[in-house]
């Protein structure tokens, strides 16, 4: 059986992620318990998700030519089989950092981002990646890239039919041009809130604020609501998706991880609802080990997984 086909445009980012008994107030210093350098960047981490759930994936972003390009980025991406011939590389511009502190006891998080060279994706460089684009069945992008290349690679994909999956994070108001042309569009509630201008405390305001988005244009809606679960509505069905109980230790990349995971059982064929409900055990998978792209899951393990739920 052929590998699906998934295009991701989005960042890559090194991730130095520090743990701690607790997260530090403003003017305090915390001893650490552990630090990590790892591979990191919404775009990475979703991309790196869905190689290791069986697809293949055509990873679009752009890096620096320094230590973390070579020896973090260029490397990551080769030690998961994937091909870095999209893969650009900055004259000028730094690899993408963030800074990630994690709770070890409520694993909550705190992060600061530095987009570096994945800010400066141009025009001749999405044109590179245009094959890849429409030669895909699905095409997954997010907000952590500078918003033309998010434009120009959304109007390659809707052109050709591709279907196009949105992360919008970090929370950032989006053009309605593009929101028109989004297939579904996977916020969590404060992106959402943002998006679509309804405060979310509820299931209910969740409902309002997915059917707000679809009517500027949005064809599908999902929305991660943390504890409560994920809500999805589409083709005029709603269903909530309860959050599956496991051992929590780093919630940190659980986004990617579901955004990852929803695009690999779309581009296998599954309805959006079923395809929602294996992200949500790839997203909550993810949550039982440290770091982000090292925590996603392989096929196997969600395989496995998935028969004990």
């Amino acid at each position: 059986m052929a590998k699906p086909k998934i295009a991701v445009m989005g960042s890559f980012i090194v991730d130095l992620m520090a743990r701690a008994h607790h997260l530090p107030v403003t003017g305090e210093t915390v001893k650490g318990s552990v630090f990590k350098i790892g591979p990191g960047g919404k775009g990475s981490n979703q991309g790196v998700a869905a190689q290791r759930l069986g697809a293949e994936v055509s990873m679009i972003t752009k890096i620096g030519k320094d230590f973390f390009g070579e020896d973090v980025a260029l490397k990551s991406f080769r030690d998961e089989g994937m091909s870095t011939s999209l893969v650009f590389q900055d004259d000028s511009l730094a690899t993408g950092t963030a800074l990630i502190m994690v709770d070890e006891n409520t694993s909550d998080n705190k992060i600061v981002v530095t987009l570096g060279a994945c800010d400066n994706i141009t025009d001749a460089e999405i044109e590179k990646a245009r094959a890849a684009i429409e030669g895909s069945s699905v095409f997954l992008t997010q907000l952590e890239t500078n918003m033309e290349a998010i434009k120009l690679s959304v109007d390659i994909a809707h052109s050709k039919g591709v279907k196009i999956i949105l992360n919008p994070a970090p929370a950032h108001e989006v053009p309605e041009e593009i929101l028109k042309k989004v297939d579904i569009l996977t916020p969590n509630e404060v992106e959402a809130s943002i998006l679509s201008g309804v405060q979310i405390k509820t299931i209910e305001d969740a409902k309002k604020a997915a059917h707000a988005l679809m009517k500027k244009g949005v064809g599908s809606v999902i929305i991660t609501l943390g504890s409560k679960g994920a809500l999805v509505v589409s083709g005029g069905r709603e269903k909530l998706i309860e959050r599956l109980n496991v051992n929590v230790v780093d919630t940190t990349g659980a986004g990617d991880a579901y955004n990852g995971g929803l695009a690999t059982a779309l581009a296998e064929g599954m309805n959006i609802f079923d395809a929602a409900e294996f992200a949500n055990a790839v997203g909550a998978l993810s949550v039982t080990k440290i770091g982000t792209a090292p925590a996603m899951p392989y096929r196997h393990e969600i395989d496995a997984f998935l028969k004990t739920i």
